[in-house]
């Protein structure tokens, strides 16, 4: 109970971004994005700080954000490891089963990293495709064609002399950054197609924090377009989860104050409503873990060195935080590729 109270304090002073400053849906499609736009912001400062904590190691965060702003409590800390570590782990194993021989689609990408990483560490699949809401396509663009640390490894990448760009998408052999709106459905696939997505591919679909915007209607057909249009594919899905309990109800009750409200909320019920919105769409597998079990098992010579950068007087807290965001993973395999074997 203690736990609790402490939890529903710090939400109430905007403390624990890590589960709160991703949920917010709101009344008006201009109000709706402008807040969109200031939680991604948030995300990749609460990134930058654990990063600057000595978390794990982002050399190229610091080109997205401008300062890390205020001190994190270390359990948002430890929740940004976990969520990164988890879904790290799965992209990577997708690439090894695939050898590569694969494209990404990161839907709401934000000011993500990750295709840097994997040029550094020579994991780049055919191609890399990033959505995200054209304003902060556009953002990411900017950066990117300003700071040489970002446009030098997608020009080595690249064929040519010139990349293709305008103010919401960004083209190269290798990577591409396209503005739109995931709820509109014909929209994203025409405007991936232009881009030279290929069905044919073994495709892996990653999200963070964005289905739950989503209506569960809305994300149902999101997630059955990846399925009827791509035959051997993996869908990584990271969110709230065990919302009906006591902890989730001061989660959801906070933002109500703040006139916050859940679009997705239905589907964050429990680890098995999370798998069936997959099972349901024409996934043939479907499987889901808590971010405290895969806390546990992530390789935990790690765990144990970077819970030596903080002290947590709070374990409790970590663990009900923990328990309340999954990560959820769906395949289909044509190829018999043996992707329903990617797992922690």
């Amino acid at each position: 109970m203690a736990s609790l109270q402490k939890a529903k304090t710090r939400c109430m002073s905007g403390e624990v971004q890590f589960y709160h400053k991703e949920m917010y849906t709101w009344n008006t499609e201009k109000e709706w994005r402008g807040k969109e736009r200031q939680r991604r912001s948030e995300r990749e400062r609460g990134r930058g700080y654990a990063t600057s904590k000595g978390y794990w190691t982002d050399p190229y965060v610091q080109y997205f954000v401008r300062s890390v702003g205020e001190r994190k409590a270390p359990e948002i800390n430890r929740g940004y490891y976990a969520r990164v570590q988890g879904m790290n782990h799965l992209l990577d194993a997708f690439l090894r089963k695939t050898k590569c021989d694969c494209q990404i689609v990161n839907l709401g990408a934000g000011l993500d990293t990750t295709f840097w990483r994997l040029k550094d560490e020579n994991l780049m699949p055919r191609k890399y495709f990033e959505v995200d809401f054209p304003m902060i396509a556009a953002r990411k663009i900017h950066n990117i064609k300003t700071k040489p640390p970002l446009s030098k490894p997608l020009i080595e990448t690249h064929s040519t002399d010139s990349l293709l760009l305008d103010g919401h998408s960004l083209d190269s052999d290798r990577y591409c950054i396209i503005g739109a709106d995931l709820r509109d459905i014909p929209g994203l696939d025409d405007k991936l197609k232009k881009f030279h997505l290929n069905p044919e591919l073994p495709t892996l679909f990653l999200s963070e924090c964005v289905l739950v915007y989503m209506t569960p209607d809305q994300s149902s057909k999101l997630v059955n377009w990846a399925s009827v249009t791509f035959h051997t594919a993996m869908f990584v899905n990271y969110e709230q989860v065990n919302m009906l309990d006591r902890f989730g109800q001061v989660m959801i009750e906070n933002l109500q104050r703040r006139q916050c409200n859940l679009a997705g909320v239905e589907v964050c019920q429990s680890l098995e409503t999370q798998k069936e919105r997959f099972l349901k769409t024409g996934w043939e597998n479907a499987d889901a873990l808590d971010m405290m079990t895969v806390y546990s098992v992530i390789p935990q010579d790690d765990v144990a060195r970077i819970e030596r950068l903080e002290f947590l007087d709070e374990k409790e807290l970590l663990q009900q935080l923990l328990q309340h965001y999954s990560i959820c993973w769906a395949t289909k395999d044509k190829l018999k590729l043996g992707l329903s074997q990617v797992a922690f």
